[in-house]
């Protein structure tokens, strides 16, 4: 048997068991629909367009928000390690802020910016930039002391010795923090646009909840799932490709 395919195996069972179980009647349908039901009724969603639609709504400001953290979440880690200036005004915010619950920013997000876009962007930004931030600092900490005395020796600047050195020994670090970045990126994106927005995956998980079509729920949270493990093994892939010099 393939190797994909062992890997993968215990999604097929679960999908197996999940469609058994209901049809048994061991778990009622009004609690679970069955496996059958629901990607016929995210066939339908996908068919009338309020799936995409939706789920390009999400796209965006997950995008946005994590483009934004990475951005400035890499810099200013990389900073932190590399300028003791930096690090003593920045470090104490970055502790304080790093195991706040980043779902308790909802209403102050909202409180600035709104139910519209700006708020999912803001609030993906500041949860996912800590993370970025923490990883970044640690990798660029991490560099080999012996390259960067020898990059000092062979004339180079300070500047120079950053790019060259300091930033690549951070990448895999930065790379991680960046995996971690992007599940907390699913988790606010949904959580927020459960309580606060009026289009979204989240929004439509809410809304049919709330109609009652368990089905079409179900079919929206299992697209929200698949988004995120397709994500995350684009994630990987890139890691892969970008750290390819160091095999």
């Amino acid at each position: 048997m393939p190797v994909a395919a062992v890997k993968y195996l215990p999604l097929l069972l679960l999908a197996l068991a999940w469609e058994a179980v209901v049809r048994l009647g061991l778990i009622s349908r009004e609690v679970l629909p069955s496996l059958f039901d629901v990607l016929k009724a995210g066939w339908g969603l996908a068919r009338e367009g309020e799936l995409w639609q939706n789920g390009w709504a999400s796209l965006y400001r997950g995008a946005a928000g994590l483009a934004l953290a990475v951005v400035l979440g890499g810099v200013l880690g990389i900073a932190m390690a590399w300028w003791r200036t930096v690090n003593v005004f920045v470090a104490p915010l970055v502790e304080a802020l790093y195991p706040l619950p980043k779902s308790a920013l909802i209403p102050v997000t909202v409180l600035w910016l709104g139910f519209g876009d700006g708020s999912k962007i803001l609030l993906i930004f500041l949860g996912c930039m800590i993370p970025v931030t923490v990883a970044a600092y640690n990798g660029a900490r991490s560099s080999e002391q012996h390259l960067i005395w020898s990059a000092r020796s062979l004339g180079a600047g300070r500047l120079r010795v950053l790019w060259d050195v300091v930033v690549p020994s951070a990448l895999p670090e930065l790379l991680n923090g960046i995996r971690t970045a992007l599940a907390l990126t699913f988790v606010l994106l949904v959580s927020s646009e459960l309580i606060v927005a009026r289009a979204g995956l989240g929004y439509l998980i809410g809304f049919l909840g709330d109609q009652g079509v368990y089905d079409a729920m179900f079919a929206v949270v299992l697209f929200v799932a698949f988004m995120g493990f397709f994500a995350d093994r684009l994630c990987l892939l890139l890691t892969h490709r970008v750290l390819a010099w160091r095999e």
